[in-house]
């Protein structure tokens, strides 16, 4: 989707997800590279005006990488709260942030979420989509160049793999879902 608020200084808001893929003793996160950016990314995107930002992760999970929410648990802290009565409850984020767009004046606020499969993704990108994906390990992903992955995600990407993995637990999906 195209950025929706294009004035100087604007802001869109948008989620992405940092999806580690752990098979045959080892973890490793999912990537894409970004077509206009030519790095390196998270899977993610804008959050329309018609969703949330739990909706619009897992939109932008299945088109960018082909996962089915089905396929994935999300991370969340021990004793995180439960269903609400007459709410939508979001699972916990890992990290909202704002940062420039880069050559525009213009930015984004980001909610990020971290999952975890044990699957490959069930399909291919949607069309349109970028079709380089790449699972890496946290050695892979740091010996990346600086040009190619923006330090942020970098930095993001390190927490996922160093804290969340370790104190955050694998939830159902289903517990957050909700249907459009």
């Amino acid at each position: 989707m195209p950025h929706l608020h294009t004035g100087p200084g604007e802001h869109d808001f948008t989620a992405s997800a940092y999806v580690l893929l752990e098979q045959n003793g080892e973890t490793r996160m999912w990537f894409h590279w970004h077509k206009l950016l030519n790095q390196w990314l998270q899977f993610g995107g804008h959050v329309e005006h018609h969703e949330h930002p739990w909706a619009a992760v897992l939109h932008e999970l299945n088109e960018e990488s082909g996962y089915a929410s089905s396929q994935l648990q999300v991370l969340q802290p021990k004793g995180h709260i439960g269903p609400l009565t007459g709410a939508v409850i979001h699972p916990a984020d890992v990290c909202t942030n704002t940062h420039q767009f880069p050559g525009l004046d213009h930015y984004h606020t980001d909610i990020a979420y971290a999952f975890i499969t044990d699957q490959l993704p069930a399909q291919k990108p949607k069309d349109m989509e970028s079709t380089k994906l790449r699972a890496m390990t946290r050695s892979e992903m740091l010996a990346l160049p600086v040009a190619e992955i923006p330090a942020s995600v970098r930095e993001i990407a390190l927490y996922v793999f160093d804290v969340i993995k370790t104190n955050w637990e694998p939830t159902s999906i289903n517990q957050f879902f909700v249907s459009e």
